[in-house]
């Protein structure tokens, strides 16, 4: 590793965790908050917000995708309404199990919400593609990366525009019964999408042994790093980091040990998991924005070491 890039990719240093709160109805506080897109946009910060009602019966658990807005990155206020709802409860529709996991980007005043969508009846996953000019108005466009025997279930998007112009694709998958992280490739923002070999993989007797899923990536215009989620294999989630080559044809460097973990439980029923979703840069600073126990949004200000 030349010494440019040893200075560059050397690890993050933690300053501050809080937590994230919001401003909602009754209906929604009594709800799982879960997978915060955060981005800077209207002169604070906008948010995508995987909600999830409450119910012992994991199948009548179903997620919607809520917007909120907040002026310091902390305290949101969330729309009433979903801005990407459940579809029909039939067979053939890919979200009547739920909408999770939205990542948003933003192409000449067009949004475009790439979410996770859950079909109850089949037991079975797609990475689903919604679009319009305002998070109010988006359209759901279908499904985007269909789940096939090679890559089941796909989901937890996150997409990036390369310095070529082209853009990159990266997603969960299943096999082999763990999680991995696919990419594709695009001349597009919408696709269509051609599957590339993926860039890394789970690391034998690591913290990241087993399981791998996708996080947000920053510095694209120089060494895009993503905060990647990993995991053993009776899935203890931790967050770690990786840095790519411009072009997302391999990695240069990879954290030893991950940088964010669960910290202390909130009651007995959390379990041992901290889960990136998004990032914003502020300088040398990062605020990222992840979830632990699949209930809790957290913000951690990190610094570049």
């Amino acid at each position: 590793m030349d010494s440019q890039l040893g200075s560059r990719t050397r690890g993050f240093a933690l300053d501050t965790i809080d937590e994230v709160t919001y401003e909602c109805s009754k209906e929604l506080a009594g709800m799982y908050k879960l997978s915060p897109f955060v981005w800077r946009e209207h002169g604070g910060f906008e948010l995508l917000l995987r909600v999830v009602n409450h119910s012992d019966d994991a199948s009548t658990k179903i997620a919607r995708i809520h917007s909120g807005f907040s002026s310091d990155g902390l305290h949101f206020v969330l729309e009433l309404n979903a801005v990407i709802a459940p579809g029909p409860d039939v067979p053939g529709s890919p979200d009547s199990g739920g909408c999770e996991d939205p990542t948003v980007a933003i192409v000449e005043g067009r949004y475009y919400v790439y979410y996770s969508g859950w079909n109850e009846h089949i037991k079975r996953g797609e990475l689903l593609l919604a679009s319009g000019p305002t998070l109010q108005r988006l359209e759901k466009r279908g499904i985007a990366l269909a789940s096939s025997e090679t890559l089941r279930n796909p989901k937890e998007a996150t997409i990036v525009r390369v310095a070529d112009g082209t853009w990159r694709l990266f997603f969960e998958f299943a096999e082999d019964d763990r999680s991995k992280i696919g990419l594709a490739s695009s001349p597009n923002v919408d696709g269509p999408w051609t599957v590339l070999a993926p860039l890394f993989a789970a690391r034998p007797g690591r913290w990241d042994d087993w399981h791998l899923s996708t996080g947000p990536i920053f510095g694209e215009s120089d060494l895009p790093v993503m905060f990647y989620n990993g995991a053993t294999r009776d899935a203890h989630w931790r967050i770690g980091w990786v840095v790519f080559d411009p072009l997302y044809t391999r990695v240069l460097a990879r954290s030893e040990e991950p940088v964010i973990a669960p910290g202390q439980r909130k009651c007995v029923a959390d379990t041992d998991l901290a889960f990136a979703a998004s990032a914003v840069e502020e300088g040398r600073m990062v605020r990222l924005y992840y979830s632990i126990a699949d209930r809790h949004v957290m913000r951690a200000t990190l610094r570049r070491a």
